[in-house]
């Protein structure tokens, strides 16, 4: 669990940004490539300290692989009489 508040944010706009590229048709290599390079950025630029780029990279890589994540939501009918 990330508690770092600067590290939860970048972990909410990661997680943001791999959902849009997910609805515009990308797909896990894609995704997983799109990750690798923000951790490096963040890496080079010393965005973070090490150990929390770690962290965010570990809780952003179980965010990826869960596909619950990435499921279209259904309208649900109404059920009833008119």
């Amino acid at each position: 669990m990330l508690q770092d508040t600067l590290t939860i944010r970048y972990y909410q706009k990661l997680t943001d940004a791999l959902v849009e590229q997910w609805n515009r048709g990308y797909r896990f290599d894609d995704l997983r490539l799109y990750v690798d390079g923000y951790l490096a950025a963040m890496r080079h630029s010393s965005a973070l300290e090490p150990y929390l780029i770690h962290r965010l990279e570990e809780e952003v890589t179980r965010y990826l692989y869960d596909p619950s994540n990435f499921e279209m939501t259904q309208p649900e009918r109404e059920s009833g009489y008119y």
